[in-house]
């Protein structure tokens, strides 16, 4: 059985959800309410101490100091899904991509807009794994797992958004 750690963290966009693997790379971070996101489990080991740089940074983060997250994480996902979201890691602070430049960007064709949007939504690291700054291709606020007022106050945190 693979030891799983978690811990919450108290945060301007609600109760945060993190989870770590035994060697301490973040696996999820989930937001209350959101669709797709974990729970605690049985067997899970309550324990805060993987999480210290984590909690730091989103400490920083929401404050407006920090604008890169340098954490070890790791999550498992089709080869699809790893390449969409290592195309999300690459977006900077303070900027937005649409569904089709993220397509664009990892070699995908137009046509596979709705399987990256899919890919997207299963990001199991929001706000680490910016998946917030992707928008519609008419500049729209669509789709966040996290619910759009969240995707709302992230962006307007990183200044995308008066």
């Amino acid at each position: 059985m693979t030891t799983v750690y978690c811990t919450h963290l108290d945060a301007p966009v609600g109760r945060l959800l993190l989870t770590a693997d035994a060697d301490g790379a973040l696996t999820s971070l989930s937001v209350p309410g959101q669709k797709g996101g974990r729970t605690v489990q049985d067997g899970w080991r309550h324990d805060p101490g993987p999480f210290r740089a984590a909690a730091d940074q989103l400490a920083a983060y929401f404050a407006g100091e920090l604008k890169e997250f340098r954490l070890p994480f790791r999550a498992t996902g089709t080869e699809f899904r790893q390449r969409v979201w290592a195309a999300l890691d690459e977006l900077p602070y303070g900027a937005t991509a649409t569904y089709g430049e993220i397509a664009a960007r990892i070699g995908a064709p137009r046509a596979a807009v709705r399987a990256v949007g899919g890919a997207i939504g299963a990001n199991p690291l929001l706000i680490v794994r910016p998946c917030h700054r992707v928008i519609g291709a008419n500049g729209s606020m669509t789709g966040y797992a996290g619910g759009l007022e969240r995707k709302v106050r992230l962006l307007t945190l990183e200044g995308v958004l008066p």
